[in-house]
């Protein structure tokens, strides 16, 4: 049982790792009005390994943390906040929904991060910038998590599942 809760962990911390480093690896994209974080496609993995809640949630936690101690994330300390609370909403909702498949993928389950942080940190990116219409900055948002959470998340499921990756995440 014990070594179970330390694989989870380290699982957890795994996830949070990768996705804080590719977050940070491409900060320009990752922050701003106009987002496109890569780290995103890791949102798949709640359908595989419940450890990837937390780990995406204190990744997303890190990675706004040290973009705001950086000046690379204008969103400050919302983002911590309410961008967190999106990311681990959404990954619980990911997890969900982890059964449901079009095709052979998880299709369903790429759409939870997609929609709290379009609404979510869209939102916050209104109040932050200004300028253009709320439905713009929520659009904006939803373009970049599809890119990154519906197609990048679709291509790790695939990629996970047509090779023994799988047996490594169980």
């Amino acid at each position: 049982m014990k070594q179970n809760r330390t694989v989870k962990l380290a699982q957890a911390g795994l996830v949070a790792a990768v996705y804080t480093a590719l977050t940070l690896l491409i900060q320009p994209l990752s922050f701003g009005m106009v987002q496109f974080r890569v780290s995103e496609l890791l949102t798949v993995l709640p359908v595989y390994m419940p450890a990837a809640i937390p780990g995406l949630t204190v990744g997303c936690f890190l990675s706004n943390l040290i973009g705001l101690s950086m000046g690379a994330n204008p969103a400050g300390g919302w983002d911590l906040l309410f961008g967190t609370a999106a990311t681990g909403m959404a990954a619980w909702l990911t997890y969900a929904f982890r059964k449901v498949r079009v095709g052979r993928l998880p299709l369903l389950a790429t759409l939870p991060p997609i929609v709290f942080n379009a609404f979510i940190v869209g939102t916050e990116l209104y109040y932050v910038y200004g300028g253009l219409p709320w439905g713009l900055h929520v659009l904006w948002v939803a373009i970049g998590q599809c890119g990154a959470c519906a197609i990048g998340g679709c291509l790790l499921a695939w990629t996970l599942e047509k090779t023994d990756a799988l047996r490594y995440l169980e």
